[in-house]
């Protein structure tokens, strides 16, 4: 307990303490200025209609979230369903299979892949992937899938290279470290012991993973993935230069869309009427309370996690 008598003790209190609630004023701030400058969107278009409406047209000065908020749904989706087998089998590899002298370079590796700048993501997506996406992937997809009517649908179209399914592979690229990390890290809390009684009682490899690492570590595996999630739901550069921007929503992942974050990025600048810019400004309100409550499952899950690890 810090002494009352000791004025440093105190001073040093007190700063931790203003720090620690300037955070949650700076947040309390934010959210009370996306809140007042989308307030006449809001009392213009209500939740519900704005939520469900498919129009976004600035001459009508009419607008609905539906098409941003689909793109970013399929997006985000689609990226952590390519990202977690992959993220999920480096953390395997890394904590039980990989020999000790290659554990340090696909880890410095990984977290290099978490540092580059999105900007760099997009540059290299829009030069290099999309024309592979183009060229090779979605007519490959579209070729062995045509027999397959339910999911040909989903590769309706010419392949552009600028669509929902390019920028899904790129936010996947992204996310990967993160999960991977947070994957790693979990797998070895699991205690030795338990592994090397399992080892003992015969077990193999691959039974001491599925029955006794990945159980062990499930809580804290899901946590890195609904942070990653999180990532994925407020990523602009890299999905702008290779998604498009067009408000509509379709079946077809061939087909170029719209985010929350591609819009405001692209439109921001060009909103000159206010319920325009109060309709961005309620796209971002959107986007905020998404993230907040993804951000907020994944400390659940890990402090869960975390307590769990620690008994």
């Amino acid at each position: 307990m810090l002494s009352k008598k000791n004025p440093l003790d105190m001073l040093f209190a007190s700063i931790t303490a203003i720090s620690s609630f300037a955070v949650i004023l700076l947040i309390a701030g934010i959210l009370f200025v996306l809140v007042h400058e989308s307030w006449p969107a809001i009392e213009r278009f209500g939740i519900v209609k704005f939520f469900f409406d498919t129009d976004w047209n600035p001459v009508t000065e009419s607008f609905g979230a539906a098409t941003n908020v689909y793109g970013t749904f399929i997006t985000t989706t689609l990226s952590i369903i390519i990202a977690i087998p992959i993220a999920i089998g480096i953390a395997i590899f890394v904590t039980e299979i990989s020999p000790d002298f290659l554990k340090g370079p696909i880890g410095g590796a990984i977290e290099l892949l978490a540092a580059i700048p999105s900007i760099i993501y997009g540059m290299w997506g829009l030069f290099t992937l999309s024309p592979i996406m183009s060229g090779l992937i979605e007519p490959f997809l579209k070729t062995i899938t045509q027999d397959i009517p339910i999911i040909s649908a989903l590769f309706a179209g010419p392949p552009m290279g600028i669509d929902l399914l390019t920028a899904s592979v790129i936010l996947s690229i992204m996310i990967i470290p993160f999960t991977a990390s947070i994957s790693r890290d979990s797998f070895r809390l699991t205690p030795e012991v338990v592994k090397e009684s399992a080892y003992a009682l015969g077990a193999t490899k691959w039974e001491v993973i599925k029955h006794i690492v990945i159980p062990y570590a499930k809580l804290g595996v899901f946590g890195g993935v609904v942070l990653s999630l999180g990532r994925a739901l407020g990523e602009t550069m890299a999905v702008a230069f290779v998604l498009g921007n067009n408000h509509r929503i379709t079946s077809s992942l061939l087909d170029a869309a719209a985010t929350i974050t591609v819009t405001l990025a692209n439109e921001f600048a060009e909103a000159d009427k206010d319920i325009y810019l109060a309709s961005l400004f309620y796209l971002a309100l959107v986007l905020f309370v998404l993230s907040f409550i993804t951000l907020a499952i994944a400390k659940f899950f890990l402090l869960k996690a975390e307590r769990k690890y620690s008994r």
